[in-house]
């Protein structure tokens, strides 16, 4: 179905464009949140005056929120958790998690705390450093760094265990194809199967 989005729809659109939807979720939440209406020919004459006045406080909560944009932007978060010795997480951090230790870090006053829908991230479950985007806004979209380690051992330094995983990656990318490559040799110099001697042709 086609519907007029009324407000901005994080990875959708801006208020005022007319997109294309799965019929659930137009029907099941994009219009009982009155985020969007059916794009009826009624609908669309409404288009020009809903962009323009979604355009003036788009550009105002941009401008509100920019300083939280900043701070975020840097901010460093550390969760220490329990984990196997493959580093899964006993539990996770999710998305709620995120949110308060953001709230408590920054002391943000009550109509700027960060909500757990606007954390666009599923549950962590490794140990490792995320980057977790936090939307502000549809044009502010700040990053934050997520550090999650091992209970019990120091916190690891910014750019550490990204850096860690990354060489275990490649380490282990380089094992399977020199792996591969040993088979290949090895299937190509094994000797060819001695094919059976023809009969002699009777007298």
């Amino acid at each position: 179905m086609k519907v007029l989005l009324l407000k901005d729809v994080y990875k959708l659109g801006r208020a005022g464009e007319v997109k294309k939807v799965a019929n659930g979720y137009g029907r099941n939440y994009l219009i009982p949140q009155g985020l969007a209406i059916p794009a009826t020919p009624a609908a669309l004459k409404m288009a020009d005056r809903i962009r323009a006045e979604a355009e003036k406080h788009r550009k105002a909560l941009n401008k509100e929120y920019s300083g939280l944009a900043e701070q975020l932007g840097e901010t460093v978060l550390y969760f220490a958790v329990k984990a196997s010795q493959q580093g899964k997480l006993y539990g996770s951090v999710n998305a709620q998690r995120i949110a308060d230790a953001l709230n408590e870090k920054l002391d943000l006053p009550k109509e700027q705390q960060i909500l757990k829908r606007q954390v666009d991230i599923q549950p962590i479950r490794f140990l490792g450093e995320y980057t977790v985007p936090i939307r502000l806004t549809i044009d502010l979209v700040p990053e934050v760094t997520v550090i999650v380690y091992r209970e019990g051992e120091t916190p690891p330094a910014v750019g550490e265990m990204a850096a860690a995983q990354a060489a275990a990656e490649a380490e282990a990318e380089a094992a399977a194809e020199a792996a591969e490559a040993a088979e290949t040799e090895g299937a190509a110099e094994a000797p060819e199967a001695e094919q059976p001697a023809e009969a002699a042709p009777a007298e």
